[in-house]
């Protein structure tokens, strides 16, 4: 039982060391905007909303991850609007999180 129990705790910290979502190719091209900075020489094209898992069982993620996950998605989704900036509308919450999608010229 002890054993079982050491190995199923040992799968839920590898799990979490993991990235999840990989970037797409053209999603490199899409910058990341603090929330609240200045949406400058940019038309908006929209918003998104992605989610990720954010517990495994009755382990939390690392916050920072889950965060870095939810960016790559929205980077993800705003290069097929198509958009090349996205800035966050909220903080994260249960794994989930909005954004907002420009076309930035200067770019």
């Amino acid at each position: 039982m002890r054993l079982s129990l050491i190995a199923v705790s040992l799968s839920v910290l590898g799990l979490s060391a993991c990235t999840w979502v990989p970037m797409a190719p053209e999603a490199g091209k899409v910058r990341v905007i603090p929330a609240g900075e200045a949406v400058t020489q940019c038309e908006k094209r929209g918003e998104v909303t992605v989610s990720v898992t954010h517990s495994v069982a009755f382990y939390e993620r690392n916050a920072l991850r889950v965060r870095d996950e939810l960016e790559t998605m929205a980077r993800n989704q705003a290069a097929g609007i198509p958009a090349n900036t996205v800035q966050p509308l909220g903080d994260p919450d249960q794994g989930e999180q909005r954004f907002a999608a420009y076309q930035c010229s200067g770019r």
